[in-house]
């Protein structure tokens, strides 16, 4: 057999293979039974022998309607006292060798004489005998969130899924869906009977309870994908921490700073540290804490798992700042404890606030980690339950992309038809915003919100167009994915050397009412990506070596997680600075670091100031330096001009002159050469700066443009 002729074997192979899917929900009512309905069809389209295990229908007409026609597994008969109850038969399951079993309520305690005591290890028993297993279960239910769900919910949970259970699915889903949604259908009657709702309400279903739960569900998912890749394309910030450093301010602050770039928060312990309490406070700050103690100092750059490191200022720091770095070094003053509470800002503001006076529409995203999520999708399958409880819902625009089962989900929805432009030869589809208002819906669907529009439009991009109709008194659910949330272009960059053309300002988060995570796995994005659902036959193979590597996409995914959770608590932000104060050469290298150090200050809601101080005489090129002026000026930053004799020095009192201020520059490029002056990050550091945040070089070669949505 050739070398071609085995790889394609080893991909039936993998087809074959028995894979275990895990859904995982807030809370009741979210639409579990539902979206493991939609996966059986889809699969038995494929040709795949689907069997229903177990679901409940409760009654629904839709979910019945869903089920019908699928075959099920007949169910075992267990007698308890004068009753008889019907349960999932494993056996039977089994006998059947189905290619699927579909396998609700995974938390459920087996009744009777079962083959498991649990319905969860019926799910691994059945991978284990060949057989694939998509089951569901809520939150509430696993073991590490069980303690905190009861004291939310107010009563005893008393099935238990462990986690080592979802740590040995090959894909584990959040089904994010908006607390208010959920409250909607328990007041319509389809979670709860008529007689509980308003127990349910006030108890289970309480919004703050329905928030902390949905919390709970994502920070879940979050800490089951920690993928494995080189250093500096990791979404983790590591923490060293030192015998004779207080260790509760200073992981606070570079706490705020990992969580201001979407980073997850590791603790390493250096030689002499206390790990017990360091491990109590890793926990508190949403982290976890390395068990085993290394030393920065003797650790291979390209060793750590992570692309911002902490350290403490002193003898080692000043060592790191002298050489080039794969990750970003945070050199974090000693004994600082300054931690500020912001409130967010956003260009935006003003409109969050006019609001609560005139009657704005409400504003939904749903969020996703690359095109083929299922947004769109979501998106409309909303729309048809909106209409179907008699509200007024049209779609303003929807981009289907070819796919069939999106296009198919239009049928029955009012369209709005699109404004044709013609311009420089060439045809363009928009939304038409007056169209829209004109006609004037309870609810408007309008896909892709970071759109750039056609020359000649309304406004330049669609959020704008989005922000005219919300003022118009509509509802409007939209969709995005996270890498065009403007304030994450450089993390993108360094994830996927990929540089996302279509942005948009991280405010309009700020704004939504609501960000529904429209969670998926690499997995499964691959998968659709070969099926041909996502881009054209010629686009497949490129993609999937380029954007859709699997690395990529688990850094994806987390950066969509973690903005979701993000956009939960957005009423004030944590920062361990007043002002950044960027330190910028007369270099045109230097032009890339303005609008980097306004992103971080944006995202942690604090000021910044550019400072180019050059000595007498230095050769600065006068074209170079206003380049640097106008582009400080397009960020609204102050611009500090100076010329001093020593430069470091001169810097840092430029700093000081504003209380809690840290300086920020660019990294060393290259290692200083025996008799060569030290790194300019090194030379502040010896000149007394109390802390520095060095971003290092965007990296080479990152000149792949985004095709995505």
């Amino acid at each position: 057999m050739d070398r071609t002729a085995k790889a394609e074997e080893l991909l039936r192979e993998l087809g074959r293979r028995a894979r275990l899917v895990v859904y995982i929900a807030s809370a009741p009512g979210a639409g579990k039974t539902r979206r493991l309905l939609e996966d059986a069809r889809r699969l038995a389209a494929d040709g795949k022998r689907v069997v229903i295990g177990w679901i409940e229908t409760k009654g629904r007409p839709d979910l019945e309607l869903a089920a019908a026609g699928l075959p099920r597994s007949p169910p075992r008969q267990v007698e308890i006292g004068d009753r008889v109850f019907e349960d999932f038969d494993y056996e039977a399951a089994v006998h059947a060798k189905p290619d699927v079993v579909i396998l609700d309520e995974l938390a459920h305690d087996n009744l009777g004489d079962a083959a498991h005591a649990k319905r969860w290890q019926d799910a691994l028993a059945l991978k284990e005998n060949g057989i694939g297993v998509i089951g569901a279960f809520n939150i509430a239910h696993l073991e590490t969130v069980a303690p905190t769900a009861e004291a939310l919910i107010g009563y005893p949970v008393r099935e238990i899924v462990p986690l080592s259970f979802l740590q040995s699915a090959d894909e584990v889903v959040a089904l994010d869906v908006s607390p208010r949604l959920l409250q909607s259908r328990v007041k319509a009657g389809k979670i709860v009977n008529e007689q509980d709702i308003d127990r349910a309400l006030s108890g289970a279903f309480k919004e703050q309870t329905l928030y902390m739960l949905r919390e709970l569900l994502l920070r879940t998912i979050d800490n089951l994908t920690l993928p494995v890749v080189r250093a500096g394309r990791t979404s983790m910030a590591a923490a060293f921490v030192y015998p004779n450093v207080d260790a509760a301010p200073y992981l606070k602050r570079t706490a705020a700073v990992a969580e201001a770039l979407d980073l997850g928060l590791e603790v390493v312990p250096t030689y002499g540290v206390e790990c017990a309490t360091l491990e109590r406070m890793a926990r508190e700050l949403g982290g976890e804490l390395l068990h085993e103690t290394a030393d920065p100092a003797q650790t291979p750059g390209d060793a750590l798992r992570a692309s911002l490191v902490a350290l403490p200022n002193g003898r080692i720091a000043a060592r790191l700042a002298n050489r080039p770095l794969p990750y970003a070094p945070f050199i974090v003053g000693a004994g600082h404890t300054y931690l500020g509470e912001n409130p967010v800002r956003s260009p935006y503001s003003h409109t969050t606030g006019d609001r609560l006076r005139v009657g704005y529409g409400k504003l939904t995203v749903y969020l996703g980690a690359a095109a083929g999520a299922g947004k769109t999708y979501a998106m409309l399958d909303r729309a048809h339950q909106l209409k179907a409880e008699g509200v007024d819902v049209v779609v303003g625009f929807v981009e289907t992309h070819g796919r069939k089962e999106t296009a198919a989900l239009l049928d029955g929805l009012e369209i709005v038809p699109p404004k044709i432009i013609c311009a420089n030869g060439i045809t363009y589809r928009e939304f038409d915003r007056d169209a829209l208002m004109a006609r004037k819906p309870q609810v408007a669907l309008i896909d892709e919100l970071a759109h750039t529009n056609a020359p000649g439009s309304l406004a330049p991009k669609r959020f704008f167009d989005v922000l005219a109709v919300l003022r118009a008194g509509i509802d409007v659910i939209t969709t995005l994915n996270i890498q065009h949330l403007e304030g994450l272009g450089d993390t993108v960059l360094r994830l996927t050397s990929t540089v996302v053309r279509e942005t948009l300002p991280d405010g309009i988060l700020t704004l939504a009412d609501d960000v529904i995570l429209i969670d998926v796995t690499p997995e499964t994005l691959r998968q659709r990506l070969r099926e041909g659902k996502i881009y054209p036959p010629n686009q497949i193979e490129s993609a999937l070596a380029n954007f859709f590597r699997t690395e990529n996409l688990f850094a994806l995914r987390e950066l969509a997680l973690r903005e979701a959770l993000r956009a939960r608590h957005r009423e004030r932000i944590a920062s361990p600075f007043e002002r950044i104060l960027l330190a910028v050469g007369s270099r045109e290298i230097d032009m890339p670091l303005i609008a980097r150090a306004n992103r971080i200050a944006a995202r942690l809601a604090i000021e910044i100031a550019i400072a180019h101080v050059v000595r007498p005489g230095a050769r600065a090129a006068p074209a170079i330096v206003e380049k640097l002026r106008t582009e400080a000026r397009k960020t609204n930053a102050e611009w500090i001009d100076e010329i001093a004799e020593d430069v470091p020095k001169r810097l840092i009192e430029i700093a000081r002159s504003r209380p809690e201020t840290t300086i920020a520059l660019a990294g060393a490029l290259r290692a200083p050469r025996w008799l060569q002056r030290p790194s300019f990050a090194r030379r502040l550091v010896d000149a007394g700066a109390r802390e520095l945040l060095v971003l290092m070089p965007s990296r080479a070669g990152a000149d792949r443009f985004s095709s995505e949505e």
